[in-house]
């Protein structure tokens, strides 16, 4: 974690990040009830990875494809 808000310029983390950390927890909160803190988080870190992964290969990957930028390089 600290090495993605070092490395992550705060205005690409804002804006890229941070919403998929929040529907994360929103999911975890709501579909997740194992009774074992271990195994609520490991699915939490999972679905924010697959979420995160998702919106990568959606907008990110087809930025790098069509040579379309969105003004907000870092």
């Amino acid at each position: 974690m600290f090495t993605l808000v070092r490395a992550v310029p705060l205005r690409r983390l804002a804006f890229e990040h941070v919403p998929t950390l929040g529907l994360s927890l929103a999911i975890a909160e709501v579909a997740f009830k194992f009774h074992s803190f271990l195994l609520e988080a490991s699915a939490f870190l999972v679905t924010w990875y697959a979420l995160d992964a998702l919106r990568y290969w959606a907008f990110d990957s087809r930025r790098a494809v069509t040579g379309v930028s969105s003004g907000r390089e870092s």
